[in-house]
């Protein structure tokens, strides 16, 4: 076996409750209160819009994982079916959008912890995650999918029971008027909760360990979409029926809150403890995909080789700088500005991947071609519809991206040109 090479180890179980693992904490916890601020009582059908989008977007990845199920996702896929530069740009701003989200879900932990242990300093308790969890990922993925399979187990239940208590305590008023920005905060708002679902992206870099990728690749994201679609659908009807969206918009912790409106105490602690370990687990997957991208844009040539060395099945290079960037990043910005960003760079990253989709042959196609035009209509529509700040953002970062790429790939041209002279 290479020694650069990854082992395939994960079966249905696992990649699901990574994929699970990744979507259900942000998205619930952080992104739906700052959706709420944008776009009103029409969180629901925003959250619809992202359902569909995502859906659209997982079906075309999981097509495109079954034919090329290696480490990387669209970027091995866009580099294939349309090009090197597409792939490129792919593999970056899904480092940028899983860099930056995974700095807002750091500190949305710490904040979380240091509410529910008060006297605790935010800033130590993001700083130990990030270190705990790039041991942990240093430990091998297996492990993690494993953590991950627990972490959901109890989220998830924390998020029914919050969901089944709170009905009875909805107030229809709550969601009059219903389009309080319009459509284009409905847009927004869509392009802002499409972020939180993007967690089952990790499923599809992870081709090179899933066993059976052909099978168990496209299985695990229609489940890990299915559960979370349903479950997101349910708390924010919950959420915004209870609270109300201005409230819920402005609350720093929007379901503990809604929990407190619905008078049950032992919800609030079952909440806490649910968001605690949801955070926990998103960040443990998001080391995971960012290391397995940076080892497949290494092995492409676009990244330093040296984050193409596997020690004991693990990127280690990749995992240790995940989680360097990750805590670095945590230090500055504010939550809504940095998941607008995000959003934005997700959006073009799955753009590339419904390219890619639309340029598969009939034999290697699951789904229909209008599938991934949608996705890819959607994606173009929901980023257009972010702010404008943002998108000049995503775009200049994308350009010094490939400025980068062109000087690294010199550098390495020229010394290849060295070496090969001195012999």
């Amino acid at each position: 076996m290479d020694k650069n090479s990854l082992t395939r180890q994960l079966n249905l179980l696992d990649a699901t409750g990574i994929g699970v693992g990744a979507v259900v904490g942000a998205g619930i916890f952080v992104i739906t209160g700052v959706a709420a601020a944008v776009t009103g009582p029409s969180l629901i059908l925003a959250l619809v819009l992202a359902a569909v989008a995502a859906t659209c977007n997982g079906l075309s990845s999981a097509q495109l994982a079954a034919e090329m199920p290696a480490s990387g996702g669209t970027y091995a896929y866009a580099s294939e079916k349309l090009s090197p530069h597409a792939g490129f740009a792919a593999g970056f701003m899904f480092l940028v959008s899983k860099l930056s989200a995974g700095s807002v879900v750091a500190l949305g932990f710490g904040n979380a912890f240091a509410a529910f242990v008060p006297g605790t300093s935010p800033f130590l308790v993001t700083s130990l995650l990030v270190l705990l969890l790039t041991v942990l990922n240093l430990f091998g993925i297996k492990k993690a999918g494993r953590i991950n399979v627990v972490i959901v187990a109890l989220t998830v239940t924390a998020l029914i029971l919050f969901s089944g208590r709170g009905l009875a305590a909805i107030d229809p008023q709550n969601f009059s008027p219903f389009f309080t920005n319009g459509v284009p905060g409905l847009l927004e708002g869509a392009a802002l909760m499409f972020f939180a679902f993007t967690g089952y992206a990790r499923i599809t870099t992870l081709g090179e360990e899933v066993i059976n990728p052909k099978k168990t690749i496209p299985q695990a994201v229609i489940i890990t979409l299915a559960i979370t679609s349903l479950l997101y659908l349910a708390v924010a009807i919950v959420s915004v029926g209870v609270l109300g969206s201005s409230e819920l918009g402005l609350s720093p912790a929007p379901l503990f809150f809604a929990a407190e409106r619905i008078g049950a105490g032992w919800l609030v602690t079952l909440l806490s403890l649910a968001s605690l370990t949801a955070l926990f687990g998103v960040l443990l997957s998001q080391i995971a995909g960012i290391s397995r991208m940076t080892f497949a844009m290494a092995k492409g040539g676009d990244l330093p080789r040296i984050f193409e060395r596997v020690r004991r099945q693990v990127p280690a290079i990749g995992v240790v700088t995940s989680g360097v960037a990750i805590w670095l990043l945590s230090l500055v910005g504010s939550i809504p500005f940095i998941a607008k960003t995000a959003s934005f760079s997700i959006l073009l990253y799955y753009s590339l991947a419904n390219l890619a989709a639309l340029r598969q042959t009939k034999t290697h196609r699951i789904v229909p071609k209008a599938v991934s035009v949608i996705g890819l209509i959607t994606c173009l529509v929901l980023a257009a519809s972010l702010p404008p700040d943002t998108i000049l953002l995503g775009l200049a970062v994308l350009a010094g991206g490939f400025i980068l790429r062109t000087a690294y790939r010199a550098f390495a041209r020229q010394r290849a040109e060295s070496d090969a002279g001195e012999q």
